[in-house]
């Protein structure tokens, strides 16, 4: 089974409709990438799967149950984590405070001690700046930190809606680089990039999207060498 199913949902703002039919699997320990042009609906799938907005028709399965339209704190609970665009950190607290916040739902204890040092393990760019606030640091080291804050809560799958946008090219690397690593340690990720081709690199599936339709979906590879996928998609 299937750790998330999407199966053809419709969801949107206002009167506007964005996805029209949308369905996608995740396997559990799997990178999957969502690709596709601008206002293709990649972000709004995410939204609607963290019940940000509501599904208006089809279902979306966790784990085999159906979590259709809860609100995100069901999801949370449930193990579904989600790092939005843009920075969302509390600049004013430090890197640690806001590490620590993120796992509110846990209860304070040993064990979420040696979770924030392994935290530390896999950014240690935090380690270095864990007293610093996070207004201080740069753009990569807060987008680490809210990667870093989700992973907190012990997800049993991230969100990850354009983690690299606006990131210089080292902290981009530095960002893929602790992608795969998570794979490695078993993490399932559903992602939506900017950078369509290196996405692919990574992933064991990916989607293709366009007006809210799938378009091509396949293993990452196959997505990637696609002749009609590399000329709509990647300008290759």
């Amino acid at each position: 089974m299937p750790l998330l199913e999407v199966e053809n949902i419709h969801a949107g703002y206002g009167k506007m409709e964005i996805l029209k039919g949308v369905s996608l699997q995740v396997e559990a320990g799997h990178v999957v990438s969502i690709i596709g042009p601008n206002g293709a609906g990649k972000s709004t799938v995410f939204k609607t799967l963290f019940g940000l907005l509501p599904v208006r028709q089809g279902h979306v399965r966790f784990a085999g149950e159906d979590v259709t339209n809860l609100a995100p704190a069901d999801l949370l609970r449930r193990g579904i984590t989600y790092v939005p665009q843009g920075r969302n950190v509390f600049p004013l607290m430090t890197v640690e405070q806001n590490l620590r916040l993120g796992a509110y739902i846990r209860a304070s204890s040993a064990e979420l001690d040696g979770d924030v040092e392994r935290v530390y393990e896999v950014f240690p760019m935090l380690r270095e700046a864990r007293a610093k606030r996070a207004a201080d640091i740069s753009g990569g080291q807060q987008q680490m930190l809210e990667m870093g804050r989700a992973l907190l809560l012990r997800p049993r799958l991230m969100l990850l809606d354009e983690p690299t946008l606006g990131l210089a090219p080292l902290v981009f690397k530095e960002i893929f680089r602790i992608i795969e690593d998570l794979r490695r340690r078993g993490q399932t990720i559903l992602m939506v990039e900017q950078n369509a081709a290196k996405a692919l690199e990574i992933s064991d599936y990916a989607y293709v999207l366009e007006l809210g339709h799938n378009r091509f979906e396949g293993s990452g590879e196959a997505i990637r060498t696609d002749d009609r996928v590399r000329r709509l998609y990647l300008g290759r």
